[in-house]
């Protein structure tokens, strides 16, 4: 059985996709976001961080 990561880090949808490319807007779903204002939890990997990075601009850290 593989150690599981205790690092977790939860980000803000603070922007809306509108007007935004569609590998944004996938990006932001693939991150369990859909709205202003919504909040998700994920465990802190470098895929993660990267759509993170990709979508700098619509999302916050909360920490």
């Amino acid at each position: 059985m593989a150690p599981k990561s205790e690092a977790k880090v939860t980000v803000r949808q603070t922007a809306s996709p509108i007007r935004r490319k569609s590998d944004q807007r996938a990006t932001l779903v693939g991150l369990g976001l859909n709205r202003v204002g919504r909040t998700s939890t994920l465990e802190d990997t470098p895929s993660v961080r990267g759509m993170i990075a990709k979508v700098h601009h619509l999302v916050e850290v909360v920490e």
